[in-house]
């Protein structure tokens, strides 16, 4: 097996965080979720980092992929944490579950035992519900949610934030060899896809994604009617994220899937005043 690398500090964590789309959402709670946050980040960092590291192998990625699963049973089992070190006060002090932890590695072997092309809508939504609902999952226990309401908001809001990036990284995936783009999307499109470059110049991908767009659609829909309850817990990240997302999504609707496509990306000034406009209403 690979050594394990040294644990993430708290220091490293907060820096990495730094970098994403979320950590507006991330500083505005109190110290002890903030940290928590950010070390829940740096371990989905970390493990993403590994299925997407074109510099080493397949089975090297798979063994560093190993480690962390190991490391994370050792965390629970009680044993040295090796990597997971970093989770040890956030999983003591929220309850973070072992059983999601274990799910964002097992999405993350998706990618690393062989690039995804057009997979199965059931297979896809499973990959979905591993790298992004359990991410979620886990979130929603630092946020405070009572575990029933946390669980239906990640499901929700999980899918329709990992189905707004699908739609928006078309292009940027078929360059690393992915198209997630289901089977039954594009046969329904007329489409019988051949190779991701080829897929990516079909014009009619537009008409292949936009039920998965409805789809998206409908899963920010149903998260905004859980947020609206106003549930208990520290709710401006995901407040934050489905406002933001969610205008990113209609963006691309109004602009198409149809080559050649341009980048829509999120507004960092516009997620400023969507957060001071929430830190006002709360």
């Amino acid at each position: 097996m690979i050594p394990s690398s040294p644990a993430i500090q708290p220091e490293q964590a907060q820096s990495q965080a730094a970098g994403s789309s979320f950590y507006a959402g991330m500083r505005v709670l109190p110290r002890a979720e903030r940290d928590a946050m950010y070390a829940v980040y740096s371990f989905c960092r970390e493990v993403d980092d590994i299925a997407d590291d074109r510099g080493n192998t397949a089975q090297e990625r798979a063994q560093k992929m190993a480690v962390w699963r190991h490391d994370i049973e050792q965390l629970y089992a009680g044993g040295p944490p090796g990597l997971a070190a970093g989770l040890v006060g956030p999983v003591a002090q929220f309850g973070l579950r072992r059983e999601d932890f274990l799910a964002v590695i097992e999405g993350m072997d998706v990618d690393v035992a062989g690039d995804v092309r057009w997979p199965t809508m059931a297979a896809l939504d499973h990959y979905i519900d591993c790298v992004a609902c359990a991410v979620g999952r886990l979130s929603v226990d630092i946020f405070g949610m009572e575990r029933e309401t946390g669980v239906m908001l990640a499901h929700h809001l999980g899918r329709a934030l990992q189905l707004t990036n699908i739609l928006r990284d078309i292009d940027e995936d078929a360059a690393i060899g992915r198209v997630y783009l289901p089977i039954e999307a594009l046969e329904q499109a007329g489409i019988t896809p051949t190779t991701p470059e080829a897929l990516v110049r079909d014009p009619r991908v537009d008409a292949a994604v936009r039920p998965l767009a409805t789809q998206a659609q409908e899963h920010f829909r149903q998260a905004s009617m859980i947020l609206a309850r106003r549930p208990r817990g520290h709710l401006i990240a995901p407040r934050l994220m489905a406002s933001a997302y969610s205008a990113l999504l209609d963006r691309m609707i109004k602009t198409g899937w149809a080559p050649p496509r341009t980048r829509v990306r999120v507004s960092k000034p516009r997620l400023l005043l969507s957060l001071a406009w929430l830190l006002i209403r709360r």
